[in-house]
Formats: C-alpha cells, structure tokens, sequence
C-alpha cells in the first residue's frame, strides 16, 4: 500500500477531498519526522510507538579486504506496534 493508496481510502471513508487528506497525510508524517530528528520518541496509544533506537559502537569485519571497521554509535528511527494493534494483526493476517 503507498501513500496515494492511503490518501484515497481516507478520502472514501470521510468524504474529504484528496487534496486536503493529503496535506494532512504530509503534515502528520513531518510532525512525526521533526520530532525524532529532535531524539524525541513519538506514542500513538493503540497503535504504537516510533522511537529513536541508540546503537553502540561496534567493530565489524569486511571479508574481502581481511580488515576491521569501527562503525561509530548512531541512532534508527524504529516503530514499535501496540500490543492491542500487533494483536489484531496476528490473528487477521493470514499466512
């Protein structure tokens, strides 16, 4: 599903026009952007949580060249589903 997909069906649902779901749409995923950019975690209650996830420094080998690498710590945006929300997914989901 993209997000053009996503914008139609809450056009369908609410009657909105696709222009003003759309902004919404955008103004949503910027809000939720600008926040993690700032290290602030984002919960949405009932259906999750995007946090930012802090990754040490580790070494690492490159196989080719027979060398080590130091990959510095850094920080991934991550999204953590509600357990209500992973859930309905399971038992909806057909495998």
């Amino acid at each position: 599903m993209t997000k053009a997909d996503i914008v139609a069906q809450i056009a369908d649902k609410t009657g909105m026009e696709k222009v003003n779901v759309l902004a919404t749409v955008e103004a949503f995923m910027d809000a939720i952007r600008t926040n993690m950019e700032g290290g602030k975690n984002v919960y949405l209650r009932g259906f999750g949580s995007f946090i930012v996830k802090k990754r040490a420094q580790k070494t690492a080998r490159n196989i080719s060249k027979n060398t080590t690498l130091i990959i510095p710590a850094h920080n991934i945006p991550a999204f953590r589903p509600a357990n209500s929300f992973a859930v309905r997914v399971k038992k909806k989901v057909k495998a």
